[in-house]
C-alpha cells in the first residue's frame, strides 16, 4: 500500500485527495479513483464526489495491491493495512489457519499470497493474532511482523471484542453476564462444568438487539477469550446460535452458523493509536430478523 490518510473533516473524495496529496498531478488522482486504487474503510470507490465524514481511512493501493486484492476469496475484505499489521472481514466457511485436513484455504494462506502479491517465492508472511472457528465470519487481524504479533498479543485481554449472533428463542433477561467453568479438553466440543484444575473460568456479557417469535439477536461481549465460549454459553441458557447443532440448535435457516465478530478496538503496537472497526451483520443472517 502507498500511503493511507484519516479524514478530519467533512469532504468530497476528489478534493480530499488533492489536497492530501499536493505533489500529485489531477489527472493521476482521478486514474487512481478510475481503476479502483482508492479505499474507504476498505471498499473501493470511484466516484469523485463520494462524500468521507471525519474518523473516515482512505487507503490509496498500487497496481500490485490492486491485482492481489482480486484474488481474495468471496466475502474476504481488506479493511485496513499498514507495516505493522492487517484487519480484515474473515467470510464464514474459511478457515483461519491451517488444519490436518485443509492446508491452503484458510484465511492465512490467501492474506499470505497477497502480501506476496501472488509471487510464491518472495518472502514476506503474516502472523496470526487471534482466530475465529471456520464457521463465524467478520473481523480478524493479523500481523505483518513477528515483533508486531507479540506486541499485539502481550496486550489482546485489553482489546474490545464484540460478536453479533442470531439465536433460537431469546435469552431469559434483555441483558446480563454468563459465566461457567470450561471444559476444553475435547477437540471437537466444549462444556460447562463443575470448576476443576481442569476447567478455565469464561465470562461473556450479553445484551439483546432485538426479537421476533421464533429467533433473537443478540450482541455479545467477551470478558474471556475461550473456545466456542459464546457457542456454549448461549446454548446453556436455552438459546443456541441458529444453524449450531454442535451446540443444540435444531434450526439453520440461513444454512450457515448465526455468529459474526462485528466489532474490535485495540491499540495499536507501535503508535499506541486506538484503531476501532466495525463490521454488520451479514445479509444472510440480518434477514433472518
Amino acid at each position: 500500500m502507498s500511503a493511507s490518510h484519516t479524514v478530519e473533516r467533512p469532504a468530497e473524495l476528489l478534493a480530499f485527495l488533492l489536497a492530501s496529496c499536493p505533489d500529485v498531478a489531477r489527472a493521476k488522482v482521478q486514474r487512481w479513483l478510475k481503476y479502483g486504487m482508492v479505499q474507504v474503510n476498505g471498499e473501493s470507490f470511484t466516484r469523485f464526489n463520494h462524500p468521507l465524514l471525519p474518523g473516515d481511512r482512505i487507503s490509496i493501493l498500487d497496481q500490485g495491491d490492486v491485482r492481489a486484492r482480486s484474488q481474495l476469496p468471496s466475502g474476504m475484505k481488506i479493511l485496513f493495512q499498514d507495516a505493522s499489521l492487517i484487519v480484515i472481514e474473515k467470510p464464514d466457511n474459511l478457515l483461519s489457519i491451517a488444519s490436518d485436513a485443509e492446508r491452503e484455504k484458510t484465511a492465512y494462506a490467501h492474506l499470505t499470497n497477497y502480501v506476496r502479491q501472488g509471487q510464491s517465492q518472495r518472502s514476506e508472511r503474516v502472523w496470526i493474532v487471534h482466530r475465529l472457528d471456520r464457521e463465524t465470519s467478520g473481523l480478524m487481524v493479523f500481523a505483518k511482523t513477528e515483533a508486531c504479533k507479540t506486541m499485539l498479543q502481550s496486550h489482546w485481554k485489553r482489546a474490545e471484542k464484540r460478536y453479533l449472533a442470531v439465536v433460537e428463542g431469546a435469552p431469559p433477561e434483555p441483558a446480563g453476564v454468563l459465566k461457567s467453568h470450561l471444559d476444553e479438553s475435547s477437540p471437537f466440543k466444549v462444556f460447562s462444568v463443575p470448576e476443576s484444575e481442569q476447567t478455565r473460568h469464561a465470562v461473556t456479557h450479553y445484551r439483546l438487539v432485538k426479537k421476533n417469535t421464533s429467533m433473537a439477536l443478540v450482541e455479545l461481549t467477551l470478558e474471556t477469550g475461550r473456545r466456542h465460549q459464546i457457542r456454549v454459553h448461549l446454548s446453556d441458557i436455552g438459546c443456541p446460535i441458529v444453524g449450531d447443532e454442535k451446540y443444540d440448535a435444531r434450526t439453520n435457516p440461513a444454512r450457515r452458523l448465526g455468529l459474526h465478530a462485528s466489532y474490535l478496538q485495540f491499540e495499536h503496537p507501535l503508535s499506541g493509536e486506538v484503531l476501532q472497526f466495525e463490521s454488520p451483520l451479514p445479509a444472510a443472517l440480518a434477514r433472518l430478523l
